[in-house]
């Protein structure tokens, strides 16, 4: 599967939980980037940030039975990370997304708003 539709599988797991403000951020064109795409997103509480970060790694085992490389932050729910190599899923507490601004980090990337469903 490449990177990009399994960032729109990261994009389906967090819009199943309600995740509010998903972005993809594409840099797959930026010179020495850790990732082809990161996708982050906000949620209101420490458990539906819990509960989005476990929707993606769903979707994407259902599609790929594959299972992150790496998962950070899923003990405080302020920031959890996961990381699928190539896609790279941030789901932030809202007031934690305003404080690290990654969208503003990589102002040479294309950034994609995801309409809300």
């Amino acid at each position: 599967m490449n990177s990009e539709a399994l960032s729109n599988l990261v994009v389906q797991g967090m819009q199943e939980r309600k995740a509010q403000d998903i972005t993809i951020i594409d840099l797959s064109e930026v010179k020495n980037a850790v990732a082809d795409f990161f996708v982050i997103c906000s949620a209101t509480s420490d458990t539906q940030a819990d509960s989005i970060s476990e929707s993606i790694e769903k979707y994407v085992y259902k599609e790929t039975q594959e299972n992150p490389w790496k998962s950070e932050g899923k003990n405080n729910r302020e920031w959890i990370l996961i990381d699928f190599v190539n896609v790279v899923a941030h789901v932030f507490k809202k007031d934690k997304r305003e404080h690290y601004d990654l969208e503003n980090l990589w102002g040479d990337a294309k950034i994609i708003e995801v309409e809300n469903v």
